[in-house]
């Protein structure tokens, strides 16, 4: 769980009590309690990361994005890593002016969700 996820033995072991031994529920659990775990975080230096590239059918148009987090344990992460390439599909496709402007866009991939939300 601690691979799928990125986060603490411990936090999973908290989940997985929490969910009877259910690991597909702990990892719900885990992710619903995800965002209050980053905004926590949130003013920790991040010293490790991922550079992910996109380039759009036709090699007309494409985005280098630096994703950054507190460890490179997170960055090896295959999650984090689809995370990053996936903004760069997004930026490709909706050309947001601003930072400010693509953390408030709904996600081209699920609309139901901003990009502040996977991020977080």
């Amino acid at each position: 769980m601690r691979e799928e996820t990125g986060l603490s033995v411990i936090q999973c072991q908290k989940a997985l009590e929490e969910a009877e031994g259910d690991k597909i529920r702990a990892i719900e659990l885990l992710k619903k309690k995800g965002s209050e775990i980053a905004a926590k975080k949130s003013d920790r230096e991040l010293k490790a990361g991922v550079v992910a590239s996109y380039v759009h059918a036709g090699d007309r148009v494409g985005v280098m994005v630096e994703l950054l987090c507190e460890t490179d344990f997170v960055a090896k992460n295959p999650e984090f890593r689809s995370v990053a390439r996936d903004i760069g599909m997004h930026i490709a496709a909706m050309s947001p002016g601003s930072w400010e402007e693509l953390l408030g866009q709904p996600f081209i991939k699920d609309p139901g969700l901003k990009i502040s939300d996977i991020i977080s």
